[in-house]
């Protein structure tokens, strides 16, 4: 059987922030309005040609990515512009050299996600509702996991939580914490939430499982959280990061036994709709995702149509 562990994360390649200063100043000797002044520098600042005309996307073939690519298509004040791929730590360090700079950027966002709990941070408003509505996290595991391994197949079955705890993990993870230590410090600190996971299954000796994902920080978040719950009940868990498309065929051909990383319908929809029928779907894990165009609270644009076309 192939193996799709080969296709592995490939690290996130370094993204070069396309800026030229922007500035403006009032002619010397002349008492100014500040008022008039502000919005007449307001009207004429055009971002679009700070930034280069680049959104700064994550992963091809991520959903997010994918949407973003057509809302390019979508909205006319947007020709000319591209997304640019890389990784979900490329995206997020761009974003924070450009917020220490005070520089305007746009970038592929999701909720949850720590850069909310981080900066001060607004989704673009999305008047042709190209990034659709709110989204759900779901749990997918293999055929016949719940025969094989009842107590694993239970316990990926019961796990779910909140935003609001996900991004406590990330948070944690993004300020320094391996992914092992944020994971078991939120247990320690809900024991009742894991409870609940755990109810009704026994521990095991040395029981194998293998989780996947995509190496989101979301998803690093809630995969360590699940694999270090498996671990308390005597399970010997690996995890192990792929691509989008081969995280769901591994689970899809039987190769991994589960993953709590699906988000739909929009962001994974092309996947789920090529494996739907190879997995079993557990539900949701998390609800009131979301996905879009994200900017610093700094810049004067509330909606993607506040965007300019390139010249």
């Amino acid at each position: 059987m192939f193996n799709w562990k080969r296709f592995g994360m490939v690290a996130g390649i370094s993204l070069t922030l396309v800026a030229a200063g922007c500035g403006s100043s009032e002619d010397e000797g002349t008492e100014s309005n500040g008022d008039s002044n502000g919005d007449e520098a307001a009207s004429e600042m055009n971002y679009g040609e700070e930034m280069g005309y680049e959104i700064t996307g994550i992963e091809a073939g991520a959903g997010v990515v994918s949407s973003a690519e057509d809302a390019v298509e979508e909205y006319e004040n947007l020709s000319g512009w591209e997304v640019s791929t890389s990784s979900s730590g490329a995206m997020a360090a761009a974003l924070g050299e450009a917020i220490e700079n005070e520089e305007p950027i746009v970038v592929t966002g999701w909720t949850p996600h720590w850069k909310f709990a981080k900066y001060d941070l607004k989704y673009l408003e999305d008047p042709k509702e190209v990034f659709g509505g709110e989204e759900q996290i779901k749990t997918m595991v293999r055929q016949g996991l719940e025969d094989d391994k009842p107590n694993a197949y239970k316990i990926l079955d019961q796990f779910n939580w909140e935003a609001a705890d996900m991004e406590e993990v990330m948070l944690e993870i993004s300020d320094g914490a391996s992914p092992e230590e944020a994971a078991q410090n939120w247990i320690s600190n809900n024991q009742d939430k894991v409870d609940a996971w755990t109810e009704g299954t026994e521990e095991v000796d040395g029981t194998e499982v293998e989780l996947v994902l995509v190496n989101w920080d979301s998803e690093i978040a809630s995969t360590n959280v699940v694999a270090e719950v498996m671990k308390e009940q005597g399970f010997e868990v690996t995890i192990t990061p792929l691509d989008n498309g081969p995280m769901w065929e591994s689970v899809a051909a039987g190769e991994a036994d589960g993953m709590v990383a699906a988000w739909l319908p929009g962001t994974h929809g092309d996947q789920y709709e090529q494996n739907k029928d190879k997995l079993e779907d557990l539900g949701a894990n998390l609800e009131g995702a979301k996905i879009g165009l994200v900017v610093p609270e700094y810049m004067d644009v509330d909606s993607i149509e506040d965007l300019e076309a390139a010249e």
